[in-house]
């Protein structure tokens, strides 16, 4: 059976007579004097050593889980069913099977948080609470509040809740410093399984800057072995000594359950997500540098013993990287001391640093290392991103497409490059959607046998009722269209 990444999240489906669920409580606001809450950073050294003998081995962590355990809570959800009528929804059903109004459906789910401020503050996986209708925290010790969304990015999968303490202090988690962790580091995972109650498991850190395993457009993990199972899902990785070092967020499947192979999204990355809170958006730093991963081939073609680093293939004019004199055919090899392999571990490096700050780039040009100071900026929305829905009788009517930019193709979060054209939405009677063929995310490259570099040429494509379209999805190109007979296909 192959494996499949699920998140730690766990769903059960019931059903609530006579009540009505409050709608849109949940706004993503900005929450004011949310940095001023956050605890500094522990960076005071661990010292790692081995068990010296018998006696050692029989230690324990209790210690440590009873100072932290406190500072994890659940988290429950509650959301109105709206996927469609059910069987009770027809009155001929209805005679039969109690004649009463069909019930309205809710679908629960269960999930961890980790308090972050003394205040109320509770940072937990956006796929915990997104879209819920009610959400209700409990703590350690059985108080039960109800909590808000007040700031949340679905490219981290991170959420922000606030609940009201009445005035009452809540215990609040030590922050660690992600970067510091090691292969072999002993981790603590604190959660709600199943809905048990509060679960302690420990294992160690089985592999860090993880990439490429499609939970998030930023693609930077703390793989742990300790026991992760549905319900997990935004409670506390910890290291040995009780410091947050990672939020628990999914796993590698079979059967739904803990395989040994879970993933964290690093405090590091946390701590970006909660000091963008007061902004109420997260803008990550840019350099104007694109590039693919290095492989054994082109490792071997630019003289390279062994693949490592990021191989630049576009450089933006008048940007960052282009005024510290990074070229396209340069291979990244570090940010600051950071490894740069692929463009996961660039846009972690850069997530975590401020804009403004000079980092140190160490790279390789024509087989000679060489160092660069990049200074971080935010990225720019040139050209505008000008939303358009395509009109008239094309086969892209119904289809919203935007101009990307280095603001909006960061924004999206879906790995788009930093120009051209994307499709930003589809309408449900669009024959796009009819034929299944075009989906948001796809980057326009041709239309209607013309190069497409801006909004405006798929407009003017459009008007001249274009059957034909070339666009590129996950990096692949497929051509759609009409052919001689009448027919419509695709082939990549």
């Amino acid at each position: 059976m192959k494996q499949q990444l699920k998140w730690t999240g766990g769903v059960a489906l019931g059903a609530v007579a006579g009540i009505a669920l409050a709608l849109g409580v949940n706004g993503f606001t900005g929450a004011g004097g949310v940095a001023a809450q956050i605890p500094p950073m522990d960076t005071s050294p661990l010292t790692r050593a081995v068990p010296g003998g018998p006696g050692q081995v029989t230690l324990s962590y209790a210690p440590v889980v009873k100072a932290a355990a406190p500072a994890v809570v659940n988290v429950y959800t509650a959301r109105v069913d709206r996927s469609g009528p059910t069987m009770m929804d027809d009155p001929f059903f209805r005679q039969f099977f109690g004649g009463g109004a069909p019930q309205p459906r809710v679908q629960q789910s269960l999930g961890s948080g980790v308090i972050v401020g003394a205040d109320g503050l509770i940072v937990t996986n956006n796929h915990v609470v997104a879209g819920a209708d009610q959400i209700l925290v409990a703590l350690a010790d059985r108080r039960e509040y109800p909590a808000k969304v007040l700031f949340a990015d679905a490219r981290l999968d991170l959420a922000l809740l606030r609940v009201d303490t009445k005035g009452a202090k809540l215990p609040v988690i030590r922050m660690g410093d992600s970067d510091r962790a090691e292969v072999g580091d002993v981790t603590i995972a604190i959660g709600n399984p199943f809905g048990v109650g509060q679960t302690v498991t420990t294992g160690i850190v089985s592999a860090i800057a993880r990439t490429g395993i499609g939970i998030s457009d930023w693609q930077f993990f703390i793989q742990t072995d300790a026991a992760i199972n549905p319900g997990n899902s935004g409670g506390a990785l910890l290291d040995g000594q009780g410091r947050l070092i990672g939020i628990n967020t999914a796993i590698y499947s079979r059967s739904g359950g803990s395989n040994g192979i879970g993933f964290a999204i690093p405090s590091k990355i946390v701590r970006v997500f909660l000091n963008a809170a007061d902004k109420g958006k997260l803008v990550s730093g840019w350099i104007g540098v694109e590039g693919e991963a290095l492989t054994a081939e082109s490792a071997r073609q630019m003289g390279m013993d062994r693949p490592g680093g990021l191989l630049v293939t576009n450089v933006t004019p008048g940007s960052p990287g282009a005024r510290a004199g990074i070229r396209a055919g340069d291979v990244l090899r570090s940010v600051d001391g950071k490894e740069v392999a692929d463009g996961g571990q660039l846009r972690y490096s850069l997530a975590t640093e401020n804009v403004g700050k000079a980092l140190d780039v160490a790279l390789i040009r024509a087989g000679k290392e060489q160092r660069a100071a990049v200074v971080l900026a935010a990225p720019p929305e040139t050209p505008a991103r000008q939303l358009t829905p395509i009109g008239g009788q094309s086969i892209l009517a119904g289809v919203t497409v935007a101009n990307l930019s280095p603001a909006y193709a960061q924004e999206l979060g879906v790995g788009l490059p930093e120009q051209g054209v994307v499709v930003v939405a589809i309408q449900g009677a669009a024959p796009a959607a009819r034929l299944g063929f075009l989906k948001p995310g796809d980057l326009i490259e041709n239309f209607g046998g013309q190069p497409v570099k801006s909004v405006a040429d798929v407009v003017a494509a459009a008007a001249r009722g274009a059957t034909g379209i070339r666009f590129t999805r996950g990096g692949q190109s497929v051509e759609c269209g009409v052919t001689a007979t009448g027919q419509f296909g695709c082939r990549s």
